[in-house]
């Protein structure tokens, strides 16, 4: 019966806390060619006939049933398990050029004086090593064989010529003049056949040598079986994955005989015990609070309060766009109005302007992106117990300019925006219009010589800060809807109210600062109108009722009540 393969030679991804020095893998390797059916066929008949018993088991051992046709080795993390070409190549002391070459040599001459080497086919290239897997053309099947086998890249193609680890020895002749190492101006074909694959993450490549039983050590005969990455903060790439009870993976050798081979990986990895695993959890969370602790005396206790009974207010803004405006190169003059109570750094700045921007158009909109950051920061101080119970906020009064290629600017429209209540992040847009004058003369100007009606105080968009009266009236002035600028807010609040729950609870110094402070502003406003409108209609329905029912109804109250 035909035997089933495992296909999926992808990366397998995981994730570990453990160190990865504790990582272990057990690799095993066996031959299934016709030779090998031939010499398990015989090893039974040669089991039934036990007169023949012992010359036919040396005769099976002397060809190296065992040791040629599989090999199962366990292989630890970056451990470095010489290969037979490796051995002969170090065990010459003339060949080691580098200090990692003489490490080797004295390894092997250590292994020699031992025991010997516990493996003969499997062996490992580690992070140190200087070995790239990319193989020459003609060695790609030597790859695992999967469902589909895609085309080599151009990038595969390019690191294929690199020569593979140590596989010519050539002395380095100082006299030999050297190409530049820095090109200043690289072209294109340059900086495509120069680019070489580069990481941060360490390597380890588990290989096999699937050469012919007493034709160990060639590099042709030399196969990647498995490759293990880590990033150093938990995360293993293995490739292939382990089997974890399915089926091996397939390996098909070159040659005449195209030799078949089995793999299996499996993670053989020691599994902590219960009483480790906890205090490992107590360990790491000891760390996690030390370093917390670490933190919290970098940023300290003592912030910088504001003093009682005075609201801090930071605002770190951005000019997003602007859109819908009649003509094209536009910039934004705005200005800061602080209401009563509220004061400024001396140094604040309370206006500005933006760079001239040019519009972009998206579907049906002519958009202007200005992305122009500005930050202010203000103070509101409560003088009197009786003062209003909702504060004014502060006001951004901004307007909208253009200006051509010939030095002729026009007004585009005016707008404001109301600063927010709530702390945090808003992204708001502003309407905005422009006062026109009747009749073409205007229109004229505007359109040939440039300038237009103007404000004389842009404060006059909302309620100016001059204004005394009970009612502003702004019959006959005609304006014009024009486009519309967005802004995006980050607002912060701080006060010793915020911060002092207990103070809250005892002392009602302030409305507003019982109510949780300046945020609770929007909600407050609700409930008073609500009330004031029920109050309002309450009176005009006792307006409307009979004289002779309110008093039957005060009559009925007066009843209940005693």
């Amino acid at each position: 019966m035909a035997e089933s393969w495992n296909t999926h030679t992808g990366d397998a991804v995981y994730r570990s806390r453990d160190a990865i020095k504790n990582l272990k893998i057990k690799v095993r390797i066996q031959r299934l060619t016709s030779t090998a059916v031939f010499s398990q066929h015989l090893q039974h008949q040669v089991l039934s006939q036990k007169c023949r018993k012992d010359i036919e088991l040396k005769t099976l051992t002397s060809q190296g049933q065992t040791g040629d046709n599989e090999e199962e080795v366990v292989v630890g993390w970056q451990e470095k398990l010489f290969s037979q070409y490796e051995v002969e190549l170090f065990q010459n002391e003339a060949a080691c050029q580098t200090p990692l070459d003489r490490q080797y040599h004295s390894e092997i001459r250590a292994l020699n004086k031992a025991k010997g080497r516990r493996n003969q086919r499997i062996f490992t290239y580690t992070d140190h090593d200087r070995y790239t897997n990319c193989f020459p053309l003609h060695q790609l099947h030597n790859d695992l064989v999967s469902t589909t086998k895609p085309s080599p890249t151009f990038l595969a193609e390019r690191m294929a010529s690199v020569r593979h680890r140590r596989q010519e020895r050539r002395t380095m002749d100082s006299s030999i003049t050297k190409s530049r190492i820095i090109n200043w101006d690289p072209t294109d074909e340059f900086v495509k056949s120069s680019h070489v694959v580069n990481n941060a993450m360490q390597t380890m490549h588990i290989m096999g040598d699937l050469g012919p039983p007493g034709k160990l050590g060639q590099k042709e005969n030399e196969c990647l079986l498995a490759t293990i990455k880590t990033d150093g903060s938990g995360t293993i790439i293995v490739k292939p994955n382990f089997n974890k009870g399915r089926e091996p993976y397939r390996i098909v050798t070159d040659g005449e005989k195209r030799e078949v081979w089995r793999l299996t990986l499996e993670n053989a990895s020691r599994v902590m015990k219960p009483e480790e695993r906890e205090r490992e959890q107590i360990m790491y969370k000891d760390l996690y609070n030390r370093h917390k602790e670490y933190l919290n005396s970098l940023v300290g206790q003592d912030f910088e309060m504001p003093p009682v009974g005075i609201l801090r207010y930071l605002l770190h803004g951005e000019i997003v766009s602007a859109n819908d405006f009649e003509y094209d190169n536009l910039y934004i003059n705005f200005f800061m109005e602080l209401p009563n109570n509220w004061s400024s750094l001396p140094f604040q700045s309370m206006s500005g302007v933006t760079q001239t921007c040019r519009t972009k158009s998206l579907g049906k909109e002519n958009i202007a992106f200005f992305s122009y950051p500005f930050s202010f920061e203000a103070f509101h101080m409560s003088e009197k117990e009786n003062e209003e119970l909702i504060p004014q906020w502060p006001v951004l009064y901004f307007k909208v300019l253009s200006l051509d290629f010939w030095q002729r600017y026009r007004t585009e429209g005016y707008g404001y925006l109301l600063f927010p209540d709530m702390p945090g992040k808003h992204t708001v847009t502003c309407h905005t219009w422009r006062p026109v004058q009747t009749g073409t003369v205007s229109a004229l100007r505007r359109f040939f010589i440039g300038g237009s009606a103007e404000l004389e105080d842009n404060s006059y968009v909302r309620v100016p800060g001059t204004f005394k009266g009970e009612r502003l009236s702004r019959f006959g002035f005609c304006t014009e809807t024009t486009g519309s600028v967005t802004f995006r807010l980050y607002c912060m609040q701080q006060a010793r109210a915020f911060a002092d729950a207990a103070l809250l609870k005892k002392r009602r110094q302030k409305v507003v600062d019982h109510l949780g402070g300046f945020s609770q502003q929007g909600m407050v406003c609700s409930i008073l109108e609500a009330y004031q409108r029920a109050h309002k209609r309450l009176q005009e329905a006792r307006e409307s009722l009979p004289r002779d029912v309110l008093n039957s109804a005060a009559q009925l109250q007066l009843e209940s009540s005693a």
